[in-house]
C-alpha cells in the first residue's frame, strides 16, 4: 500500500448532488473510506509509546477497501487529517465509511463527522455529538448514571490532589479519560489506597496530558456486546419513565457476547489491558458466545441498546460490561465505543460476528448498507 494519498488523480473539486443521484440508481456507490494509518501519524517529542494505538494498519485499510469493493461499490482510502477537506472534494463520495480516531483534541474521533456535516456527505456511524460525548468517558457516565443505568461509581480527577469523595470505595480502577484500546490499562490501574491511587492518577496526567477516570473496580468478568443496525420506534434520547414498557431495541442485530481468557495472564494482567489488546491480540483465547444463560445474554442486549439509545449512536457500536463477582455476576456498564476496530481476525467486533457466521467482508457491508438506509440511499 501506498501511504498518504495518491490513488486520487480527479480534477473536480465538489460534490454534485445528479451524479450522486445517478450512483443511487445503479445500487453501486462511489465510498471514501476514511481512516487514520499508524504510519501516518503525527510525531513529537515526549509522544507516549502507545499514542497512535487507536490507529489502523495498512492491512486493516486494505482489508476494508477490498471488502467495500466486494460489496459492489468503488472505494478509495483517504486519511483523514488536514488534506481531507481538499482530498474528499475531489473524490466526490456518496458515502464514506468512517473510522477516524483523530490525532489531536478532546473531541477528536467527531472532528472528520464535522467536516463532512459541513460538507453535505453522508457517512457510516454515529454523529458529531456522540462521538464527542463517547470518547469522554466521565461525560458518557454522567449520562448513565441520569438515567439509572448501572455503571460503577466514579470521580474524575484533574489534578492529583484532589479529595476522594466519600463513595468511592477500595479497590479502584484508574484510567485516562480520553482513550481507547486500552491505552494507560494495565495491572497497577487497580490500586488498593490513597497512596496508590495518587501516583497512578499522577502517571495518567503526566503521561496523557488529560484528565483520569478513577471508579470502582469491579471484580468479575469483562464481556463485550457488539451490534449492527439502528433502533425501530420512539427513540429520542431518554428511556421510558415507566418500567413496565417494552424495552425497545428492534432494529439492532445483536452479536453474541464475548469474554477474553484472561487465565494464561493473569499474573501480569488482571484486566484486559493495552499490552494485550495491542502485543498479544493474536494469542489471546477470545470466548465467543461467551459462557453465559440466555437470561444475562438477555440483560446485555437490552442494556447494550438502552446504552446506544441515550447516546444517540448509529449504524454500530461495541458495548463494554464487568460482571460483578461479589453481587450474582450483576452487570455494569463500563463505556460505549461507536467506532468499534475492524480488523479482520483480531478486533473485538469482528471476531463476535464470526461466532454468529457474519465474515469480515459481510460485516463491512452490513454497517455500510445500514447507513445507505438510513439516509434513504437504499
Amino acid at each position: 500500500m501506498v501511504l498518504r494519498i495518491t490513488w486520487l488523480h480527479l480534477s473536480v473539486t465538489a460534490v454534485h448532488l445528479d451524479r450522486r443521484k445517478a450512483s443511487f440508481d445503479m445500487k453501486k456507490f462511489r465510498v471514501a473510506l476514511l481512516a487514520n494509518l499508524k504510519s501516518n501519524a503525527p510525531k513529537f517529542e515526549g509522544m507516549p509509546e502507545d499514542q497512535w494505538d487507536d490507529l489502523d494498519s495498512e492491512k486493516t485499510i486494505q482489508a476494508l477497501v477490498n471488502a467495500i469493493r466486494a460489496g459492489g461499490n468503488h472505494c478509495e482510502f483517504l486519511e483523514g487529517d488536514i488534506t481531507l477537506f481538499d482530498t474528499i472534494r475531489r473524490y466526490r463520495p456518496d458515502i464514506c465509511f468512517n473510522i477516524c480516531e483523530g490525532h489531536f483534541g478532546d473531541s477528536r474521533e467527531a472532528q472528520v463527522p464535522a467536516i463532512l456535516e459541513m460538507l453535505r456527505i453522508p457517512y457510516t456511524g454515529s454523529k458529531v455529538l456522540t462521538l464527542a460525548l463517547a470518547l469522554d468517558k466521565p461525560m458518557t457516565k454522567r449520562v448513565l448514571a441520569y438515567h439509572d443505568l448501572p455503571t460503577p461509581t466514579f470521580q474524575s480527577f484533574e489534578r492529583v490532589d484532589e479529595p476522594v469523595n466519600d463513595d468511592m470505595v477500595y479497590p479502584l480502577f484508574v484510567k485516562p479519560s480520553r482513550e481507547g484500546t486500552g491505552m494507560g490499562v494495565s495491572a497497577k490501574s487497580i490500586v488498593h489506597n490513597e497512596a496508590e491511587l495518587r501516583e497512578q492518577v499522577g502517571h495518567i496526567l503526566e503521561r496523557y496530558k488529560q484528565s483520569a477516570l478513577v471508579e470502582r473496580f469491579i471484580e468479575g468478568r469483562e464481556v463485550t456486546v457488539g451490534v449492527v443496525g439502528n433502533l425501530i420506534g420512539p427513540v429520542a434520547r431518554r428511556l421510558p419513565e415507566d418500567e413496565d414498557a417494552p424495552r425497545i431495541q428492534a432494529g439492532l442485530r445483536f452479536f453474541p457476547p464475548m469474554e477474553v481468557n484472561l487465565k494464561p495472564f493473569e499474573s501480569t494482567d488482571v484486566v484486559y489491558s493495552n499490552r494485550l489488546k495491542v502485543a498479544l491480540a493474536d494469542q489471546l483465547d477470545y470466548l465467543c458466545p461467551a459462557p453465559l444463560d440466555a437470561e444475562m445474554v438477555d440483560e446485555l442486549n437490552w442494556l447494550t441498546a438502552a446504552v446506544f439509545r441515550v447516546l444517540g449512536a448509529h449504524d454500530v457500536s461495541r458495548v463494554d460490561f464487568r460482571l460483578d463477582a461479589h453481587d450474582n455476576w450483576k452487570p455494569y456498564i463500563l463505556e460505549i465505543n461507536p467506532l468499534p476496530g475492524l480488523s479482520p481476525g483480531v478486533s473485538d467486533l469482528v471476531i463476535e460476528a464470526a461466532a454468529e457466521g457474519v465474515d469480515h467482508t459481510y460485516l463491512v457491508n452490513m454497517i455500510l448498507d445500514t447507513a445507505l438506509k438510513r439516509y434513504g440511499m437504499l
